[in-house]
């Protein structure tokens, strides 16, 4: 993105406008800021560097406007003196990015924010997408990570919507050496859980740290496991714990986890709202248990799976199913009633064969039957090449031995899908 330094220099005189020669001194008693209030004209002089009272030549004030500008905040930095007032004009920038660590072992927040704004005046949370003041926040983590002994190169990029392609962030990320999850503490498992527990854990810890994800993730799969045992109550709690420590080949960031597993609890009921893909009969069928097969919580867990591929087949893409758990400790049960908001319904855009030839392409295309504009139905694109090779003996030939994988790229703005398959021998 283009931006600008305009210089406006009023007449010193009344009735006659003279531009001064570039070495003329002026001292101007009021050094002002226009266009945007975002900024104190305290953090305005401190970012361009200047100080009341300074005598200043024409080259100087374009300097300055230069700094402002070089913040990368503004879209146009323009200034106007007028014999004794030197007014800055400035022009918000559109272009400015909301930052996000991706792996690095800081606390993102009001605290971290404020130190970053001590070191950089005109940052207030966001940044450009490249240039000025994101290169002086990414040189500044830097030396954050450095005071605390941790010896990392950081990396400014800049992060987009997954499906309109539109800058969304800023990520400051570490790119030498990686960063790894370790456990400082494990409390609460119970001597049965002890050893499935520290290897869920291990595998976890193969994981990089994500400075946002890291905690919910390690929450969220011990959660999991307790879950499918049947203790439906139970609760994990991940957090930091001590300071991160440089090793030789990582940093590593030690987390405590804290384990209330409480009970073992048997489904009761299920209770599905009206509408929901998914019979009662199909529900009670999961919850049958057989030898050999899995824990009652897993059975439950594949239930809300089925209701949301239910809906992604018919289109609800965005569906979330949300069970509400009410326990009953007198008699050990638990019963759910189940939320479903299938959102809206998306289309199919395109459909495009990749990495084929083109004769084969036309037999794939011959035998789709879902049209563009159809309502999208991901059954229907998982099971398509199966189903060919079943019913075109040509079809069937061509594609022996062949690998398939497909992306499926939603626009939550349109409600338009569109698919790309991949074969791959």
């Amino acid at each position: 993105m283009r931006r600008a330094v305009f210089l406006l220099l009023a007449a010193l005189a009344v009735a006659v406008a003279v531009r001064p020669a570039a070495a003329q001194k002026f001292q101007p008693r009021n050094i002002l800021f226009q266009g945007d209030p975002e900024y104190s004209s305290d953090e305005l002089l401190a970012a361009s560097g200047l100080k009341k009272g300074v005598v200043l030549s024409y080259a100087d004030m374009q300097d300055y406007s230069k700094r402002l500008l070089g913040s990368g905040v503004f879209a146009s930095v323009a200034f106007k003196f007028d014999g004794q007032d030197l007014t800055f004009l400035l022009a918000p920038s559109a272009d400015l990015y909301p930052i996000q660590l991706e792996n690095l072992p800081l606390t993102p927040g009001a605290d971290l924010d404020a130190k970053l704004h001590a070191q950089i005046p005109l940052y207030h949370g966001k940044v450009p997408a490249d240039s000025g003041i994101n290169e002086d926040v990414r040189a500044d983590l830097e030396k954050m990570l450095t005071a605390e002994g941790l010896q990392a190169s950081v990396l400014a990029t800049t992060a987009a919507d997954l499906n309109t392609h539109q800058i969304n962030a800023v990520s400051y990320s570490i790119t030498v050496p990686p960063v790894q999850v370790a456990f400082a503490h494990i409390d609460g498992v119970s001597d049965p859980f002890q050893t499935k527990v520290r290897g869920i854990l291990d595998q976890a810890a193969k994981n990089p740290f994500s400075t946002t994800d890291s905690a919910n993730n390690i929450q969220r799969i011990v959660e999991q496991f307790y879950g499918d045992q049947g203790y439906a109550a139970a609760k994990v709690q991940a957090t930091r714990s001590g300071d991160p420590t440089f090793t030789t080949q990582a940093i590593v960031v030690p987390f405590a986890v804290q384990v209330q597993e409480g009970r073992i609890y048997k489904v009761d009921s299920i209770h599905l709202p009206p509408g929901t893909p998914v019979t009662q009969a199909e529900i009670d069928k999961a919850l049958i248990p057989w030898p050999g097969g899995p824990p009652v919580g897993a059975r439950v867990r594949s239930i809300w799976g089925l209701i949301a591929e239910r809906c992604h087949n018919t289109g609800h893409l965005d569906c979330k199913v949300t069970p509400n758990a009410a326990f009953n400790d007198t008699d050990a049960t638990v019963s759910y009633t189940v939320d479903v908001d299938p959102g809206p319904v998306y289309h199919l855009g395109f459909v495009k064969f990749d990495n084929v030839s083109d004769e084969l392409r036309k037999l794939l295309i011959h035998n789709w039957e879902m049209m563009p504009g159809d309502v999208f139905d991901q059954s229907y694109v998982a099971s398509f090449i199966t189903k060919v090779q079943q019913q075109d003996p040509v079809l069937r030939q061509s594609l022996s031995g062949v690998k398939v994988s497909f992306n499926a790229n939603a626009n939550p703005d349109t409600h338009d899908v569109n698919v790309v398959i991949r074969l791959e021998r």
